[in-house]
Protein backbone atom coordinates (compact mmCIF):
# COMPACT_ATOMS: atom_id res chain seq x y z
CA UNK A 1 0.00 0.00 0.00
CA UNK A 2 1.40 3.48 -1.06
CA UNK A 3 1.86 6.40 1.12
CA UNK A 4 -1.13 8.03 -0.37
CA UNK A 5 -3.37 5.16 -0.46
CA UNK A 6 -2.85 4.81 3.19
CA UNK A 7 -3.81 8.71 3.49
CA UNK A 8 -6.68 8.02 1.52
CA UNK A 9 -8.00 5.38 3.67
CA UNK A 10 -7.29 7.09 6.94
CA UNK A 11 -9.10 10.10 5.34
CA UNK A 12 -12.23 8.18 5.23
CA UNK A 13 -11.88 6.32 8.14
CA UNK A 14 -11.94 10.00 9.54
CA UNK A 15 -14.69 10.97 7.68
CA UNK A 16 -16.76 8.19 8.69
CA UNK A 17 -16.04 9.12 12.33
CA UNK A 18 -17.18 12.75 11.16
CA UNK A 19 -20.46 12.42 9.43
CA UNK A 20 -21.50 9.62 11.48
CA UNK A 21 -24.94 10.65 13.12
CA UNK A 22 -25.25 10.10 16.97
CA UNK A 23 -26.70 6.78 17.79
CA UNK A 24 -24.99 5.11 14.99
CA UNK A 25 -22.77 2.38 15.46
CA UNK A 26 -19.45 3.27 15.09
CA UNK A 27 -15.85 0.91 14.57
CA UNK A 28 -12.53 1.58 15.42
CA UNK A 29 -9.84 -0.23 13.07
CA UNK A 30 -9.54 -3.78 14.43
CA UNK A 31 -12.72 -4.00 15.94
CA UNK A 32 -14.07 -7.38 16.32
CA UNK A 33 -17.59 -8.21 15.58
CA UNK A 34 -19.83 -11.14 14.95
CA UNK A 35 -22.30 -10.31 12.36
CA UNK A 36 -25.05 -12.06 10.35
CA UNK A 37 -24.30 -12.41 6.51
CA UNK A 38 -27.23 -11.17 4.88
CA UNK A 39 -26.60 -10.93 1.21
CA UNK A 40 -23.75 -12.59 -1.25
CA UNK A 41 -22.72 -11.38 -4.49
CA UNK A 42 -20.31 -12.49 -7.41
CA UNK A 43 -17.67 -10.68 -4.99
CA UNK A 44 -18.91 -9.31 -1.75
CA UNK A 45 -20.35 -10.42 1.55
CA UNK A 46 -22.85 -7.80 2.80
CA UNK A 47 -23.05 -7.82 6.85
CA UNK A 48 -25.58 -6.88 8.81
CA UNK A 49 -24.90 -3.63 11.63
CA UNK A 50 -27.45 -2.54 12.62
CA UNK A 51 -31.32 -1.83 11.48
CA UNK A 52 -29.81 0.60 9.07
CA UNK A 53 -26.03 -0.28 7.55
CA UNK A 54 -24.46 -2.97 6.14
CA UNK A 55 -20.71 -3.96 6.07
CA UNK A 56 -19.24 -5.45 3.47
CA UNK A 57 -16.48 -8.41 3.57
CA UNK A 58 -14.54 -9.68 0.18
CA UNK A 59 -16.08 -13.11 -0.91
CA UNK A 60 -12.56 -14.98 -1.41
CA UNK A 61 -11.75 -14.49 2.23
CA UNK A 62 -14.35 -17.40 2.50
CA UNK A 63 -13.64 -19.42 -0.20
CA UNK A 64 -12.12 -23.04 0.64
CA UNK A 65 -9.19 -24.55 -1.61
CA UNK A 66 -11.21 -25.66 -3.86
CA UNK A 67 -13.27 -22.33 -4.42
CA UNK A 68 -16.56 -22.99 -2.92
CA UNK A 69 -18.08 -20.80 -0.43
CA UNK A 70 -18.30 -21.99 3.08
CA UNK A 71 -20.87 -19.93 4.18
CA UNK A 72 -24.28 -19.19 3.48
CA UNK A 73 -27.09 -15.99 4.12
CA UNK A 74 -28.22 -16.16 7.76
CA UNK A 75 -24.79 -17.69 8.73
CA UNK A 76 -22.97 -15.75 11.68
CA UNK A 77 -19.63 -14.86 11.40
CA UNK A 78 -17.01 -13.02 13.25
CA UNK A 79 -15.11 -10.19 10.95
CA UNK A 80 -12.57 -7.27 11.90
CA UNK A 81 -13.50 -3.62 11.19
CA UNK A 82 -10.67 -2.23 8.60
CA UNK A 83 -11.65 1.45 7.41
CA UNK A 84 -14.18 2.75 5.58
CA UNK A 85 -14.03 3.70 2.03
CA UNK A 86 -15.91 5.27 -0.23
CA UNK A 87 -19.11 5.08 2.52
CA UNK A 88 -18.63 1.35 2.77
CA UNK A 89 -17.32 0.00 6.33
CA UNK A 90 -15.06 -2.49 5.06
CA UNK A 91 -14.17 -5.65 7.28
CA UNK A 92 -12.44 -8.45 7.06
CA UNK A 93 -11.53 -11.77 8.28
CA UNK A 94 -7.97 -11.90 8.06
CA UNK A 95 -5.97 -8.98 6.89
CA UNK A 96 -3.72 -9.73 3.43
CA UNK A 97 -0.98 -8.52 1.92
CA UNK A 98 -2.15 -5.43 -0.23
CA UNK A 99 -4.72 -4.33 3.23
CA UNK A 100 -1.47 -3.91 5.12
CA UNK A 101 0.30 -0.82 6.93
CA UNK A 102 1.64 0.09 10.15
CA UNK A 103 -1.42 1.23 11.79
CA UNK A 104 -3.22 -2.03 10.73
CA UNK A 105 -0.51 -4.49 12.10
CA UNK A 106 -0.86 -3.11 15.39
CA UNK A 107 -4.24 -3.10 15.76
CA UNK A 108 -4.23 -6.89 14.66
CA UNK A 109 -1.36 -7.23 17.17
CA UNK A 110 -3.60 -5.81 19.71
CA UNK A 111 -7.26 -7.39 18.52
CA UNK A 112 -5.44 -11.04 17.85
CA UNK A 113 -6.64 -10.40 13.79
CA UNK A 114 -4.91 -12.84 11.60
CA UNK A 115 -2.47 -11.31 9.03
CA UNK A 116 -1.47 -13.28 5.91
CA UNK A 117 1.94 -13.83 5.17
CA UNK A 118 4.62 -15.36 2.84
CA UNK A 119 7.79 -17.53 4.09
CA UNK A 120 10.77 -15.93 2.38
CA UNK A 121 13.52 -18.38 3.88
CA UNK A 122 14.62 -20.58 6.62
CA UNK A 123 17.03 -18.22 9.29
CA UNK A 124 18.69 -19.22 12.48
CA UNK A 125 15.99 -20.66 14.63
CA UNK A 126 12.92 -20.22 12.42
CA UNK A 127 11.40 -18.72 9.50
CA UNK A 128 11.58 -15.15 8.26
CA UNK A 129 7.74 -14.28 6.43
CA UNK A 130 6.97 -11.00 4.73
CA UNK A 131 3.67 -9.70 5.40
CA UNK A 132 3.66 -6.35 2.73
CA UNK A 133 6.43 -4.60 3.04
CA UNK A 134 6.90 -6.04 6.98
CA UNK A 135 9.67 -8.73 7.49
CA UNK A 136 8.54 -10.46 10.47
CA UNK A 137 10.19 -13.94 12.24
CA UNK A 138 8.21 -17.06 13.10
CA UNK A 139 10.37 -19.80 15.69
CA UNK A 140 10.28 -23.28 14.79
CA UNK A 141 8.04 -24.20 17.45
CA UNK A 142 5.09 -21.67 16.16
CA UNK A 143 5.06 -22.55 12.28
CA UNK A 144 3.16 -25.79 12.91
CA UNK A 145 0.90 -27.92 15.82
CA UNK A 146 4.02 -30.61 15.47
CA UNK A 147 7.42 -30.32 14.03
CA UNK A 148 7.77 -33.40 11.64
CA UNK A 149 9.38 -34.07 8.54
CA UNK A 150 7.52 -31.06 6.47
CA UNK A 151 9.36 -28.80 7.74
CA UNK A 152 11.40 -27.78 5.33
CA UNK A 153 8.64 -27.39 3.18
CA UNK A 154 6.98 -24.16 4.84
CA UNK A 155 9.43 -21.95 2.30
CA UNK A 156 7.05 -20.36 -0.23
CA UNK A 157 4.14 -21.11 1.07
CA UNK A 158 1.42 -18.15 1.82
CA UNK A 159 -0.07 -18.77 5.75
CA UNK A 160 -1.85 -16.88 8.25
CA UNK A 161 0.04 -15.67 10.82
CA UNK A 162 -1.01 -13.83 14.90
CA UNK A 163 1.33 -11.35 15.64
CA UNK A 164 2.79 -12.08 19.19
CA UNK A 165 5.33 -9.17 19.52
CA UNK A 166 5.29 -5.65 18.04
CA UNK A 167 7.83 -3.52 18.52
CA UNK A 168 10.15 -1.00 17.23
CA UNK A 169 6.86 0.57 15.40
CA UNK A 170 6.42 -2.68 13.45
CA UNK A 171 9.93 -3.41 12.44
CA UNK A 172 10.44 -5.95 14.76
CA UNK A 173 7.42 -8.87 14.77
CA UNK A 174 7.44 -12.37 16.26
CA UNK A 175 4.33 -14.05 14.66
CA UNK A 176 2.77 -17.48 14.98
CA UNK A 177 1.00 -20.12 12.53
CA UNK A 178 0.44 -22.43 15.21
CA UNK A 179 -1.84 -20.07 16.78
CA UNK A 180 -4.20 -20.13 13.71
CA UNK A 181 -4.14 -24.00 13.68
CA UNK A 182 -4.48 -24.12 17.27
CA UNK A 183 -7.47 -22.05 16.98
CA UNK A 184 -8.80 -24.03 14.03
CA UNK A 185 -8.12 -26.93 15.87
CA UNK A 186 -10.61 -25.55 18.79
CA UNK A 187 -13.21 -24.16 16.36
CA UNK A 188 -13.49 -28.70 15.08
CA UNK A 189 -13.33 -30.20 18.63
CA UNK A 190 -16.44 -27.30 19.47
CA UNK A 191 -18.11 -29.04 16.48
CA UNK A 192 -17.43 -32.46 17.36
CA UNK A 193 -18.59 -32.07 20.32
CA UNK A 194 -21.94 -31.48 19.03
CA UNK A 195 -22.12 -34.34 17.51
CA UNK A 196 -19.76 -37.16 19.08
CA UNK A 197 -21.27 -39.14 22.05
CA UNK A 198 -20.42 -42.43 23.41
CA UNK A 199 -21.93 -45.75 20.98
CA UNK A 200 -22.08 -42.71 18.02
CA UNK A 201 -21.14 -44.79 14.71
CA UNK A 202 -18.25 -43.31 13.08
CA UNK A 203 -16.19 -43.70 9.82
CA UNK A 204 -12.27 -42.39 9.98
CA UNK A 205 -8.79 -43.05 8.15
CA UNK A 206 -6.16 -45.08 10.16
CA UNK A 207 -3.05 -42.82 10.48
CA UNK A 208 -0.80 -44.89 12.31
CA UNK A 209 -0.46 -48.07 13.59
CA UNK A 210 1.63 -49.37 17.03
CA UNK A 211 1.75 -52.68 18.77
CA UNK A 212 -1.13 -51.91 20.97
CA UNK A 213 -3.69 -50.34 18.58
CA UNK A 214 -4.32 -48.15 15.98
CA UNK A 215 -4.68 -44.43 15.78
CA UNK A 216 -7.80 -43.07 13.63
CA UNK A 217 -8.52 -39.18 12.10
CA UNK A 218 -11.99 -38.54 12.85
CA UNK A 219 -11.63 -35.06 11.26
CA UNK A 220 -10.48 -32.71 13.71
CA UNK A 221 -9.55 -35.95 16.62
CA UNK A 222 -7.62 -39.13 17.08
CA UNK A 223 -9.39 -41.67 18.20
CA UNK A 224 -7.44 -45.45 19.50
CA UNK A 225 -8.93 -48.59 18.22
CA UNK A 226 -6.53 -51.03 21.24
CA UNK A 227 -5.83 -54.19 19.47
CA UNK A 228 -8.30 -56.05 21.89
CA UNK A 229 -11.32 -54.13 19.87
CA UNK A 230 -10.34 -54.97 16.72
CA UNK A 231 -11.70 -58.23 16.13
CA UNK A 232 -14.04 -60.81 17.89
CA UNK A 233 -10.79 -63.39 16.85
CA UNK A 234 -7.94 -62.87 18.95
CA UNK A 235 -5.34 -60.56 16.56
CA UNK A 236 -1.74 -61.90 16.61
CA UNK A 237 -0.65 -59.09 14.11
CA UNK A 238 -2.51 -56.03 14.01
CA UNK A 239 -0.96 -55.37 10.51
CA UNK A 240 -1.60 -58.15 8.70
CA UNK A 241 -5.45 -56.85 9.83
CA UNK A 242 -5.34 -52.76 9.16
CA UNK A 243 -3.36 -51.18 6.91
CA UNK A 244 -1.93 -47.01 7.63
CA UNK A 245 -4.67 -45.61 5.51
CA UNK A 246 -7.18 -47.72 5.01
CA UNK A 247 -10.98 -46.58 5.99
CA UNK A 248 -13.05 -48.25 9.14
CA UNK A 249 -15.97 -47.68 10.70
CA UNK A 250 -16.46 -48.13 14.41
CA UNK A 251 -17.84 -47.56 17.84
CA UNK A 252 -16.74 -45.16 20.12
CA UNK A 253 -17.05 -46.99 22.93
CA UNK A 254 -15.18 -44.21 25.44
CA UNK A 255 -14.48 -39.91 25.05
CA UNK A 256 -13.26 -38.36 27.55
CA UNK A 257 -12.94 -34.61 26.14
CA UNK A 258 -11.05 -33.21 29.22
CA UNK A 259 -8.29 -35.42 27.78
CA UNK A 260 -9.42 -35.49 24.09
CA UNK A 261 -9.23 -39.17 24.39
CA UNK A 262 -11.55 -41.22 22.10
CA UNK A 263 -11.51 -45.06 22.46
CA UNK A 264 -12.86 -46.86 19.46
CA UNK A 265 -14.03 -50.62 18.42
CA UNK A 266 -14.49 -52.50 15.09
CA UNK A 267 -15.41 -55.58 17.49
CA UNK A 268 -18.36 -54.35 18.93
CA UNK A 269 -20.20 -53.80 15.27
CA UNK A 270 -19.67 -57.40 14.63
CA UNK A 271 -22.00 -60.49 15.95
CA UNK A 272 -21.20 -61.59 19.46
CA UNK A 273 -20.84 -65.41 19.03
CA UNK A 274 -21.64 -66.05 22.28
CA UNK A 275 -25.25 -64.91 21.73
CA UNK A 276 -25.87 -68.37 20.18
CA UNK A 277 -23.29 -69.89 21.71
CA UNK A 278 -26.03 -72.77 23.50
CA UNK A 279 -27.89 -73.01 20.41
CA UNK A 280 -25.16 -74.09 17.98
CA UNK A 281 -22.86 -75.42 21.22
CA UNK A 282 -25.39 -78.38 23.47
CA UNK A 283 -23.90 -80.32 25.66
CA UNK A 284 -22.67 -83.82 24.45
CA UNK A 285 -22.14 -82.28 20.78
CA UNK A 286 -18.98 -82.39 19.08
CA UNK A 287 -16.55 -80.18 17.14
CA UNK A 288 -13.20 -79.49 15.55
CA UNK A 289 -11.07 -76.77 16.95
CA UNK A 290 -7.89 -75.35 16.96
CA UNK A 291 -5.86 -74.89 19.96
CA UNK A 292 -5.03 -70.82 20.76
CA UNK A 293 -3.75 -70.83 23.59
CA UNK A 294 -1.82 -72.99 26.79
CA UNK A 295 -1.77 -72.70 30.18
CA UNK A 296 -1.04 -74.17 33.59
CA UNK A 297 -4.97 -75.02 34.04
CA UNK A 298 -5.38 -76.27 30.73
CA UNK A 299 -5.73 -75.40 26.86
CA UNK A 300 -7.88 -73.40 25.10
CA UNK A 301 -9.41 -74.38 21.69
CA UNK A 302 -11.04 -71.65 19.02
CA UNK A 303 -14.50 -73.02 18.23
CA UNK A 304 -15.02 -69.81 15.92
CA UNK A 305 -13.45 -66.67 15.70
CA UNK A 306 -14.19 -65.02 19.56
CA UNK A 307 -15.56 -68.11 20.77
CA UNK A 308 -12.66 -70.34 22.86
CA UNK A 309 -13.46 -73.14 25.01
CA UNK A 310 -11.62 -74.58 27.64
CA UNK A 311 -10.04 -78.32 28.32
CA UNK A 312 -9.31 -78.47 32.06
CA UNK A 313 -5.98 -79.95 32.50
CA UNK A 314 -7.81 -82.90 34.61
CA UNK A 315 -8.87 -84.00 30.88
CA UNK A 316 -5.50 -84.01 29.47
CA UNK A 317 -3.17 -86.38 30.04
CA UNK A 318 0.32 -85.70 28.82
CA UNK A 319 3.24 -87.73 27.78
CA UNK A 320 5.77 -86.66 30.79
CA UNK A 321 6.09 -88.28 34.41
CA UNK A 322 4.17 -84.23 35.40
CA UNK A 323 1.35 -84.85 33.25
CA UNK A 324 2.14 -81.29 31.82
CA UNK A 325 -0.48 -80.04 29.84
CA UNK A 326 2.41 -78.61 26.86
CA UNK A 327 2.71 -82.64 26.54
CA UNK A 328 -0.36 -83.54 26.35
CA UNK A 329 -1.51 -80.61 23.27
CA UNK A 330 0.49 -78.25 20.93
CA UNK A 331 -0.66 -74.51 19.81
CA UNK A 332 -2.22 -74.78 16.24
CA UNK A 333 -2.95 -78.62 17.00
CA UNK A 334 -6.39 -79.49 15.16
CA UNK A 335 -8.63 -81.44 18.18
CA UNK A 336 -12.02 -83.06 17.72
CA UNK A 337 -13.88 -81.87 21.08
CA UNK A 338 -17.01 -82.65 22.99
CA UNK A 339 -18.79 -80.06 25.15
CA UNK A 340 -19.15 -80.47 28.68
CA UNK A 341 -20.90 -77.30 29.68
CA UNK A 342 -21.89 -73.98 28.05
CA UNK A 343 -22.18 -71.07 30.20
CA UNK A 344 -23.17 -67.66 28.05
CA UNK A 345 -23.30 -65.37 30.44
CA UNK A 346 -20.13 -65.87 31.98
CA UNK A 347 -18.78 -66.63 28.51
CA UNK A 348 -17.12 -69.95 29.33
CA UNK A 349 -17.67 -73.19 27.63
CA UNK A 350 -15.91 -76.35 28.61
CA UNK A 351 -15.05 -79.09 26.58
CA UNK A 352 -13.08 -82.58 26.60
CA UNK A 353 -10.84 -84.33 23.79
CA UNK A 354 -13.49 -86.45 22.27
CA UNK A 355 -11.24 -89.88 20.93
CA UNK A 356 -12.60 -92.36 18.24
CA UNK A 357 -16.48 -93.70 18.05
CA UNK A 358 -14.27 -97.00 18.97
CA UNK A 359 -12.54 -95.69 21.99
CA UNK A 360 -15.51 -94.07 23.36
CA UNK A 361 -17.49 -97.79 23.33
CA UNK A 362 -14.29 -99.44 24.79
CA UNK A 363 -14.21 -96.92 27.53
CA UNK A 364 -17.78 -96.99 28.30
CA UNK A 365 -17.59 -101.18 28.48
CA UNK A 366 -15.04 -100.54 30.51
CA UNK A 367 -16.59 -97.96 33.31
CA UNK A 368 -20.06 -100.27 33.32
CA UNK A 369 -17.89 -103.76 33.97
CA UNK A 370 -16.21 -101.08 37.20
CA UNK A 371 -20.21 -100.60 38.16
CA UNK A 372 -20.83 -104.21 38.96
CA UNK A 373 -17.56 -104.13 41.41
CA UNK A 374 -15.97 -106.69 39.24
CA UNK A 375 -12.20 -105.30 39.56
CA UNK A 376 -10.73 -104.40 35.49
CA UNK A 377 -8.09 -106.44 34.66
CA UNK A 378 -7.08 -105.41 31.16
CA UNK A 379 -5.08 -109.43 30.56
CA UNK A 380 -7.89 -110.53 31.40
CA UNK A 381 -10.18 -108.72 28.40
CA UNK A 382 -7.36 -109.60 25.96
CA UNK A 383 -7.70 -113.36 27.51
CA UNK A 384 -10.94 -113.53 26.85
CA UNK A 385 -10.62 -112.47 22.65
CA UNK A 386 -8.06 -115.35 22.69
Amino acid sequence: MTKHEAKAGQNSFEDYMNKSPRGKVQFMPGQMIESQIVAISNDTIFLELNGKSEGVLDRAELLDKNGELTVKEGDTIKAFFLNAQNGELRFTTRISSDKVDTAILEEAYKNKIPVEGLVEKEIKGGYEVKIGEVRAFCPYSQMGLKRGDEETNWVGKHLTFIIQEYKDNGRNLIVSHRAIEEALQQEKLAKLKETLKEHSIVTGTIKSIQDFGAFVDLGGIQGLIPVSEISRERVEDINKVLKTGQEIRAEIIKLDWNTEKVTLSIKSLQEDPWDRAAEKYPEGSRHTGKVVRITDYGAFVSLEPGLDGLIHVSELRGTGPYNNVKDAVKIGQTLTVQVLEVDPERRRIALKPAGTAEEEAVSKKYMTEGDTGDTYNPFAALLKKK
